[in-house]
């Protein structure tokens, strides 16, 4: 890690007013971020991990929002900055690549007029022709084949890997310092998903980028991440290097999902290992460690929330909330020889 980081994320805490009572989405997340680095968030739908990343480009502000903390770019803070400030860094210096492509571009619109419509936002001397041979530069840059020609295709007539692909070529139009990708390979087959986690890992390297990989999927992560945030009802419960995180997990909640995975060396099972129960309602979190009612290793000390700590002393960057012991917890992780929450029902 850099002495300066490019993204410094402190005590970040967003919350919402609702009907219900305030929601809590993220709570106390802080990180940091250095060009050229792959830091993945991980964690099941309503951990807090999109709703993260959208908040450092000020996409959850609202009436009814409550946003806490420190983020930092550069230096410069933009939890404070007003909407045009915030304007000019979208894009410009963070690009985001949303999940569904389909609706993130607009249907009735060329492929080629929408990203050269994002270049003029930030550089509106940039002359028609000249955006038209930066839109082909990237599109080709990205892997779509004849781009001077699929160019001014439509969304429609694009597949979902070329889609995807489309939209990571205008979130880098204007060559951003941090790249936000929120479940770049939802919804793709496995073929394509490997495809764009590739490209991603090739456009870090050849460009220099900070990227944040938000995923559900462990698996994807294996693949391009250098270190893994994983959360669980809106916190951080575990933090580490991509090896510390799949070979010596120290939460419940990452052993879950490691186990989780299915084993191409293996025999498919007659039922694929899950986690019981589902993630905790927000508005009404357990006490004490949100996962204690879907863990099997639950104890009394549980009903008190543990801090996010560094528990092993020849790893002090490896932190997780867990009460057990580490050497208790290498025992109990293993099922049938290998990492997961517990043996499936018979």
């Amino acid at each position: 890690m850099s002495a300066e980081p490019l993204l410094s994320v402190r005590d970040l805490r967003v919350g919402f007013v609702t009907e219900g009572g305030r929601l809590q989405a993220v709570d106390g997340v802080s990180f940091e971020l250095a060009p050229g680095e792959v830091l993945a968030i991980v964690g099941e739908s309503g951990s807090g991990k999109s709703v993260t990343a959208q908040t450092l480009i000020g996409l959850t502000r609202s009436p009814n929002s409550r946003i806490e903390g420190s983020v930092r770019l550069r230096g410069t803070e933009l939890i404070d900055a007003d909407d045009e400030e915030l304007r000019k860094v979208r894009g410009a210096r963070i690009g985001m690549v949303f999940q569904d492509p389909m609706t993130s571009f607009n249907p009735v619109y060329r492929i080629g007029a929408q990203i050269i419509e994002a270049i003029h936002a930030h550089r509106p001397r940039t002359s028609k022709s000249q955006g038209r041979e930066r839109a082909i530069e990237l599109l080709d840059s990205v892997g779509i084949p004849n781009a001077a020609q699929r160019i001014d295709d439509y969304p429609h007539e694009f597949s979902g890997g070329m889609r995807q692909r489309a939209m990571i070529a205008m979130a880098l139009a204007l060559e951003p310092d941090l790249l936000i990708a929120d479940e770049p390979t939802t919804a793709l087959d496995v073929t394509v998903q490997a495809q764009i986690l590739s490209l991603l890992a090739r456009l870090n390297r050849e460009r220099n980028l900070a990227t944040i990989l938000i995923t559900h999927d462990l698996g994807v992560v294996a693949e391009v991440a250098d270190r893994v945030l994983v959360m669980y009802g809106g916190r951080v419960v575990e933090r580490g290097t991509l090896d510390e995180i799949f070979y010596d997990p120290q939460h419940p909640y990452t052993w879950g999902l490691l186990g989780s995975l299915t084993r191409m060396d293996r025999d498919r099972p007659e039922r694929l290992p899950q986690i019981s129960g589902a993630p905790p309602s927000l508005l009404d979190l357990p006490q004490g460690c949100s996962f204690r009612p879907r863990c099997p290793h639950e104890f009394g000390r549980c009903s008190r929330l543990p801090g996010l700590e560094a528990r092993l002393a020849d790893a002090p960057s490896h932190l997780d909330r867990c009460w057990l012991e580490p050497e208790e917890k290498r025992q109990r992780r293993l099922v049938e020889g290998e990492i997961g929450l517990e043996a499936p029902a018979p």
